[in-house]
């Protein structure tokens, strides 16, 4: 059947017609670097929306095939499969001058370049299509969007889960359900260039154990050193580096790969063998030794004050205030923002076009303060559009007039009495809607330990935005430069915090929150501009919480900065007692991310 209709009642894919492949991965674990490919499926289908290609196989990984209890591939199914280098050059040929496309994409991405990598082949993908992303934009009525979910919503018959090939077959009419309503709606499809600048390096990363001591500060003159010092090594050294730097660990030291204002010493032998760390050193008053007095200072290194948890029942922390703000003020907390005095438009998705970005940002204010979500892209949850000036000749109106979606001026949101409040909408929104400043507790539970933060943002906008995380101790300092994540280090190297990114105008943090040390407090998300363009240029971000990355979210907020930031604080997820807690912050800044990385302790190299 062909994907491509002229009929009056079917959308015009012609937009919408590429050549795809259409993958899924089992495999031994959740991290493409360290666990392998179990089994691979892949579909091809032509721009009409026919099936021209099928392949599908086990692979041997030569390693312990991780969770049999979700895959059901066990040592003995796998025992005699091809290894993957040996089919390597037959899945290539499928995905060749394909757009690939995945259910979260990013995850099998990653784990084909990685096999592709230590095959000595280059994965031969240049653009990739998530439908998991893509059905976030679409905004089904559906509770979560996992497969299973949207292949009920669109009609597909799915036989046996995780099985690879059965996976792909579902996923051909995912696709083509989820097409026929991105056409529906004039939704761009989110296509990512690959490789993105989320992807990393194939090379793997050891995890690092993180430090248990707080950072005391500069040595000081002739010693000693203490527990919980960050030393950075430059230059040649005598002895090995990996000798120095594991004593220096053992004995407790948070060993570094950068300088800031934050390291307590540099370890070099010539203070020019690398200019930058020295240079740098100097400006920020670090202590410089050489290797002889780092190793007599190794042999009497004091104890240090171990980091600890913060105790139950202690008080509500501060929201992070790295820098004064330009021109946007932290808004009071809002500690239960459930239950808005106002709820005249609860469950009611309102998207604002037109007006300059004061008054648009107003108008979202306003409606979050009636009990509705400010959406910032038309989606099929949007119930109500509010037109400031020139929004009657936004490109998104004809489909609006299409779709029937009730219109209002300006005015409307402060008209709003409670008799005069619309009907339910069909499909109510459940989420909980944030304020600015708003915070929730995060449950407790062993199986929602895993939180996908996601910020998405207009699907017009031509510039680049980076959403980065910072894990910060109660000192809102990072322990090590590992515990800065963005697009030039999207993983922790212990797997705790990632970044992925679904599309041109989305992109996510994800956050395990059970094995983070107790030095880690608290983890700062935030958003960056690239180049000159501000926030004012860009409207609102919106974020959603949810745990896991297909799950219907928990919480979403509408954050707006004002006209001049290039930096903004999306989200923070902190420690109260024994729980977490999620606040919705919104606090934009008029510097860039190297600066807000060295406000956190992390110096960003030029």
């Amino acid at each position: 059947m062909s994907l491509v209709s002229t009929a009056p009642d079917v959308p015009d894919l012609r937009d919408y017609a590429f050549d795809w492949a259409l993958v899924d991965v089992e495999t031994s674990g959740l991290r493409p670097h360290q666990h392998r490919v179990l089994s691979v499926a892949v579909i091809t289908v032509n721009p009409d929306g026919e099936q021209t290609g099928e392949f599908t196989t086990l692979l041997n990984p030569g390693c312990d095939p991780g969770p049999v209890h979700i895959h059901g591939l066990t040592p003995e199914r796998l025992r005699g499969a091809p290894a993957f280098e040996q089919v390597a050059g037959q899945i290539g040929a499928m995905l060749q001058g394909r757009v690939m496309v995945a259910h979260n994409a990013q995850f099998d991405y990653g784990f084909l370049a990685h096999e592709f990598a230590r095959a000595r082949l280059w994965l031969p993908v240049s653009q990739r299509l998530c439908t998991l992303a893509l059905n976030r934009q679409v905004g089904p009525p559906t509770t979560d969007l996992r497969l299973g979910t949207l292949a009920a919503h669109y009609g597909v018959r799915q036989q046996k889960a995780h099985d690879a090939l059965d996976d792909t077959r579902v996923l051909a009419g995912i696709l083509q359900g989820s097409l026929k309503a991105a056409a529906r709606l004039d939704v761009p499809l989110p296509l990512v260039t690959c490789p993105s600048r989320q992807d990393s390096g194939f090379e793997p990363r050891p995890p690092k154990t993180p430090c248990a001591y707080r950072n005391p500060g500069h040595l000081p003159t002739g010693g000693p050193l203490e527990q919980g010092m960050k030393i950075a090594i430059t230059g040649e050294t005598a002895t090995s580096r990996a000798e120095l730097v594991a004593r220096a660990v053992a004995a407790g030291l948070n060993m570094m790969t950068s300088v800031s204002r934050h390291t307590s010493a540099l370890v070099t032998n010539g203070r020019q063998s690398d200019a930058a760390k020295a240079i740098r050193a100097a400006a920020d008053g670090v202590p410089i030794i050489d290797e002889h007095d780092f190793l007599r200072l190794l042999k009497d290194v004091r104890p240090g004050t171990a980091h600890e948890t913060q105790p139950a029942g202690s008080t509500e922390p501060a929201p992070s205030h790295p820098v004064p703000a330009a021109r946007t003020h932290q808004p009071e907390l809002v500690a239960a923002p459930i239950g808005h005095t106002h709820s005249l438009l609860t469950g009611r998705r309102v998207l604002v076009l037109g007006g300059p970005h004061d008054q648009a940002s107003a108008a979202r204010t306003r409606i979050v303060e009636l009990g509705g979500a400010a959406a910032v892209n038309l989606s099929s949850g949007v119930t109500d559009i509010v037109l400031l000036a020139g929004g009657d000749t936004d490109r998104r109106m004809s489909r609006i007039a299409s779709l029937g979606l009730p219109t209002h001026p300006a005015d409307w949101l402060g008209g709003l009495v409670p008799e005069s409040r619309a009907d339910s909408p069909k499909h109510p929104l459940t989420t909980l809607v944030l304020p600015r400043g708003g915070v929730i507790d995060l449950p407790d539970t062993r199986d929602t330990s895993r939180w996908t933060i996601t910020a998405a943002w207009a699907q017009q906008t031509i510039c680049e935005i980076d959403i980065v995380a910072f894990i910060v101790d109660d000192q809102e300092q990072v322990s090590c430069d590992e515990d800065f994540v963005f697009y030039g280090a999207p993983e922790s190297p212990d797997g705790t915090i990632r970044l992925a990114t679904g599309g041109p105008t989305e992109q996510a943090i994800t956050i395990d929150l059970a094995p983070l040390p107790a030095a880690a407090h608290k983890i700062v998300i935030g958003a960056a501009i690239d180049g000159t363009v501000t926030f004012g240029d860009i409207g609102a971000i919106e974020i959603t919480a949810a745990p896991g990355s297909s799950a219907e979210p928990l919480a979403q907020a509408t954050l707006d900065a004002a006209t001049t930031e290039r930096t903004m604080l999306l989200a923070e997820i902190y420690r109260r007692g024994d729980n977490w807690r999620l606040r919705a912050v919104g606090q934009g800044y008029d510097h860039g991310l190297d600066t807000l990385a060295r406000t956190y302790g992390v110096d960003i190299e030029s």
